[in-house]
């Protein structure tokens, strides 16, 4: 039996830290035996380049059974299989991202992550973002701060927009990609420059310790952004949505103070949340 249990596992941030990190360790390593299987085995999702494995359903389903086990009236919200009650009545819902870089993970490249955040009564209390290829890992609970391992994580300090490595992303729908490319070429001249990593937890986890200064993406489910949105903000960054919408699908901006003004005005100005 896990060391974890519905008796011995409160509902307070530091023990459902403990938990995520517990099963989340585990569907990483279940995601790296699989990458050999899971080439060999890809459908298709929204479009032919969107693509999901057999790593992704069964890390899910692994994570779900193991949280179930530990704490059988929670509820999961999850990227393959959608929202799970079981039990009910906890007030505990975790939501996930099996595999958060699929492509990534089916090229090979070291860039994708399980991602797993406790929400309580509605709001994100816990949430831990692994590295699968790697191992690295970044953790938070409400009010505790954000960490990589040992080291309390505090962002970057850039002196402005034009000084910022901003990340983002792309959808795969052909017209919403047409559109972010209006976007980024709007907003490549007045930045330092651009990355594309392809995984939405870690981009945020990128900035919560200062590897990139700012992140912004259209189109983000809640099981994209739920752990690295709260290690983002425990880090001392803003996360928001624009027009003082909360994140979420239409858009996400995450940058320092200093940085996320300018940039979310310059968003609003290229209309990024617009498009398809």
């Amino acid at each position: 039996m896990s060391e974890f249990s519905a008796a011995s596992t409160p509902s307070t941030p530091g023990a459902l830290l403990g938990l995520a990190v517990q099963v989340a360790r585990e569907g990483a390593a279940t995601a790296r035996r699989m990458r050999s299987e899971a080439i060999g085995d890809v459908q298709t999702k929204s479009t032919a380049t969107d693509v999901v494995t057999a790593a992704d359903k069964a890390v899910e389903r692994q994570v779900i059974e193991a949280l179930q086990a530990a704490r059988p009236g929670d509820a999961v919200l999850g990227e393959e299989y959608g929202d799970t009650e079981a039990g009910g009545g906890s007030g505990v819902r975790w939501i996930l991202d099996p595999i958060d870089g699929t492509v990534n993970y089916l090229y090979g490249l070291p860039q994708y992550a399980v991602s797993l955040a406790a929400e309580v009564d509605g709001a994100v209390v816990a949430g831990v973002v692994i590295n699968a290829a790697t191992g690295d890992e970044w953790t938070a609970t409400l009010g505790g701060g954000a960490w990589r391992g040992e080291k309390r994580l505090h962002g970057s300090v850039p002196s402005g927009l034009g000084q910022a490595l901003v990340g983002t992303g792309f959808g795969y729908d052909a017209r919403r990609r047409e559109h972010q490319g209006r976007v980024l070429a709007g907003l490549i001249t007045q930045v330092r420059d651009i990355r594309r990593f392809g995984a939405a937890a870690l981009d945020l986890c990128a900035v919560a310790e200062g590897t990139l200064d700012a992140y912004y993406e259209k189109g983000l489910n809640p099981w994209d952004w739920a752990a690295g949105g709260l290690i983002a903000t425990e880090a001392g960054i803003v996360v928001s949505g624009l027009g003082g919408a909360a994140p979420g699908i239409e858009m996400l901006v995450a940058a320092p103070p200093a940085v996320h003004g300018p940039l979310h005005e310059a968003l609003v100005a290229l209309d990024a949340a617009g498009g398809a």
